[in-house]
């Protein structure tokens, strides 16, 4: 009868338990939270972020920009606008929207760290569900191990911190796999019709929020065709169906203005990137192994998540079947793409962290005696965790102390208030200047903020004068139009980036060279490891300052 008070002291320290890892997961995100700001380093912030004013300010549901298609996110964004709006309304820090959307453009942070605090709960509401797939397959001390290594996660911390679809989509993404789980262990029924309606809806839901998400059906097939034991027929196309009619409900906008959604896939369809260019599908993978996985999760824990595929595999094949098959095409079909990015993991780290838990739970449980047991997985855990959680703060020290707010930094302390400053980043830092701020803008040469923020911009205008240049900076603009660029000052975030990759980006590194014909370097802010991130930025006298 002694093992009745164990269990229920098991049961009570479990949410104890989850409680803290959220708590630890939670302090690591909200952590920096505010990084950068009022400057946004970011590029794809300032895209989501004004889409979603835009639609308010011109009273439409119709994005217009389906590039990711973030359409369930511009919708979140949307009705957190009106919530900080009306808070502020209420406290009388602005009337009407007009002065709302001005004081958006002033201060950023008003509405960026609302938002980014969302991106937080969703990286959360993965944790939770990451727990959930493991204690649902091995227990509960294989889900919170799980939970833990993604807690602690830097590529998953980071990605939490940014306004962003990554992190929304595979929550959503989970959601769905839950489900597939429930039919992959209901052989031999193949699961219940509900069960394969929510794991459609889940899918759907994040198709409409990041393109690629819709891979969360590849987890549904497999786990109905393994359950079905041939009579797959009959519900394993309910999920697919049930995925698209919920993605149309969501963003109906995709059937009605297709003619957008086809322009803005070939946008994102590009074949070379500057920083992010892959060179095929086998560098790719090894790329995406040792680059955002093995920096994340270290070597001991990629070794971990090899020996805990081994044992899903011989021991949980409800698991093997329900979320590795869907986790290994995610990996070739990112790393089958024209582009790398980071980002573009996030979705495997779920499945990672809960290998890696079996892995780790498997090697202590073969220990003869429980004390034994015990030290192995602490052991265990302290040999993963520690170097993850240092790495962790490292990048988010990193993002806190980035080399375009030093360089902002700089030009206000060393440069004449009424000089001329011409920028590459969403440097809001320097707007309260009373000198002109020019901001390279393809087509369109060279804008002065100040007179373009007179009146809200619409991100669509700005988005055509981009004329569909995949970053906003010097490079990208007409050379004709350079001399309209020339300013007293420059802050060049991009020049060195185009430099290193000379071969592929003459044309731009030109303009570059054209603008620094007579000017010169002042001061170079480089990115320090551990300390200072970003990228190289240089500070440019362009022309005698008197």
């Amino acid at each position: 009868m002694k093992t009745e008070p164990i269990a229920s002291a098991r049961k009570r320290i479990v949410p104890i338990a989850l409680c803290a890892i959220l708590l630890l997961a939670a302090a690591l995100r909200v952590w920096h939270i505010g990084f950068g700001l009022p400057d946004l380093n970011d590029p794809d912030e300032p895209v989501f972020v004004m889409t979603a004013l835009d639609m308010l300010r011109e009273h439409r549901l119709d994005p217009e920009w389906f590039g990711h298609p973030a359409t369930l996110l511009l919708y979140v964004l949307a009705l957190i606008f009106v919530l900080v709006g009306m808070i502020g309304s209420a406290s009388g820090k602005w009337h009407g929207i007009h002065a709302f959307v001005m004081a958006v453009y002033a201060d950023p942070g008003v509405v960026i760290v609302p938002m980014r605090l969302f991106i937080v709960g969703c990286g959360l509401a993965t944790i939770v569900l990451t727990y959930r797939l493991g204690r649902r397959v091995a227990g509960p001390r294989v889900g919170l191990i799980a939970a833990l290594m993604l807690a602690c996660n830097a590529l998953h911390v980071e990605l939490s911190q940014i306004i962003r679809t990554d992190m929304l989509a595979t929550a959503l993404m989970l959601w769905s796999i839950d489900h597939a789980l429930s039919i992959a262990g209901d052989s031999p029924r193949g699961g219940t019709r509900r069960d394969h309606v929510l794991a459609g809806i889940g899918a759907g839901l994040a198709c409409a929020t990041k393109w690629p998400a819709v891979l969360a059906l590849v987890h549904v097939m497999t786990a109905s065709l393994w359950s079905s034991r041939g009579r797959w027929l009959r519900r394993i196309w309910i999920a697919p169906v049930v995925a698209i009619i919920t993605l149309i409900a969501v963003s109906p906008y995709l059937v009605f203005d297709y003619r957008t959604v086809l322009h803005d896939l070939g946008g994102e369809a590009r074949k070379h990137h500057l920083g992010a260019t892959g060179h095929g599908l086998g560098w790719n993978l090894v790329w995406y192994i040792r680059k955002p996985l093995a920096e994340s999760f270290g070597w001991p824990g990629l070794a971990l998540a090899a020996c805990g595929m081994v044992v899903a595999i011989r021991r949980h094949r409800i698991f093997a079947v329900a979320l590795l098959p869907g986790a290994v095409v995610v990996l070739l079909v990112t790393a089958a793409q024209a582009l790398i990015w980071e980002r573009w993991a996030v979705p495997l780290l779920p499945a990672i962290a809960l290998c890696i838990a079996l892995g780790l739970d498997h090697l202590a449980a073969r220990l003869p005696s429980p004390l034994q047991r015990a030290i192995a997985l602490a052991t265990g855990l302290v040999l993963v965790i520690v170097p993850m959680t240092l790495t962790d703060i490292q990048r988010t020290t990193m993002r806190a102390d980035d080399t375009r707010q030093a360089a902002s930094a700089w030009v206000r302390a060393h440069v004449a208030p009424d000089r001329s400053v011409l920028i590459e980043q969403a440097a809001f830092s320097l707007l309260d200047r009373p000198g002109p701020v020019l901001f390279p803008l393809g087509n369109k040469g060279c804008i002065e903020v100040h007179h373009a923020l007179s009146a809200p911009p619409s991100y669509k205008k700005v988005n055509d004068m981009r004329a569909d240049h995949a970053i906003v900076d010097i490079g990208n603009v007409d050379p004709a139009l350079l001399p309209g660029c020339t300013a007293d000052v420059a802050i060049f975030s991009h020049y060195r980036r185009y430099g290193d990759e000379a071969a592929l980006y003459g044309p731009e590194l030109s303009n570059y060279r054209a603008l620094l014909r007579n000017g010169r370097i002042l001061r170079t802010f480089t990115p320090i490891p551990g300390r200072r991130g970003g990228p190289i930025v240089d500070v440019v006298l362009m022309r005698p300052i008197r």
